[in-house]
């Protein structure tokens, strides 16, 4: 058991020495952080809509449901009707939604009930293509039965190349501004480290073309304009400087 114990401790002994005598790793002095630059530039680009979309709507009351159905029925016929005459291509005609509900009438005197109608409403998204011809449909639509005309929203069907030409001017400003101030701070640019960009594409709304009644039928003479769109890019870009 001694001769065990003995030989055991020379080898811990062993190891401890030869540990000692391992290679040394020297640490040496850490890199400067690097320095950098950030900048934002912005691209904006006019646009001219040549596409709109718009809620198109029958709401119909009648004393009973199958009555109230049956005219909302013909009576949103009669719009989609309109709408293909107009140039509208059936694709470009949805229906989003269809609803029937009972409408209770009370006396106010006495708060007792008086009566139930029944409500249905019919709404169509239309796409619109030909702008020059938006004001000449609506009036159509009115005339054939829709009583509720609400957001029109006017877009730009294709925005590749606006988009390229936002992005490319997004990124002179950027690069100038970045020249601008590495000349003023007298340092040098050197690589792009970091590259971000965001797109933001308002869109115009014409709230309510017309609600209900005679104010639908008053509303269709008024012109609708599209306006134009003002589609901006914001770049982000982070230079190293030296």
């Amino acid at each position: 058991m001694k001769r065990t114990s003995l030989i055991l401790s020379i080898v811990v002994l062993a190891a401890v020495a030869l540990s000692a005598c391992g290679p040394t790793t020297l640490v040496a002095n850490p890199a400067p952080p690097q320095r950098t630059m950030i900048v934002t530039g912005t691209g904006m680009v006019n646009l001219t809509p040549d596409i709109a979309y718009i809620n198109i709507g029958v709401h119909t009351e009648k004393d009973t449901a199958a009555d109230a159905v049956a005219e909302n029925n013909a009576q949103t016929q009669q719009v989609v009707d309109a709408l293909k005459k107009a140039g509208v291509d059936a694709k470009d005609i949805q229906t989003t939604n269809f609803s029937i509900w009972p409408n209770t009438q009370y006396d106010p005197q006495t708060g007792e009930k008086i009566g139930t109608t029944y409500v249905v409403d019919n709404t169509v998204y239309v796409k619109v293509r030909k702008l020059d011809q938006l004001g000449d449909m609506l009036d159509a639509t009115v005339k054939a039965g829709a009583n509720s005309i609400n957001s029109i929203q006017f877009d730009v069907a294709d925005k590749t190349d606006a988009l390229k030409q936002a992005r490319d001017a997004a990124v002179k400003d950027a690069t100038a501004q970045a020249q601008e101030l590495a000349a003023a701070a007298s340092v040098s640019l050197g690589d792009v480290q970091n590259i971000s960009f965001y797109n933001s594409i308002p869109t115009p709304y014409v709230d309510t073309y017309g609600k209900g009644g005679g104010g639908v039928a008053a509303a269709a003479s008024v012109p609708v304009t599209p306006g134009q769109l003002t589609l901006t890019v914001t770049v982000n870009i982070t230079y190293e400087i030296k």
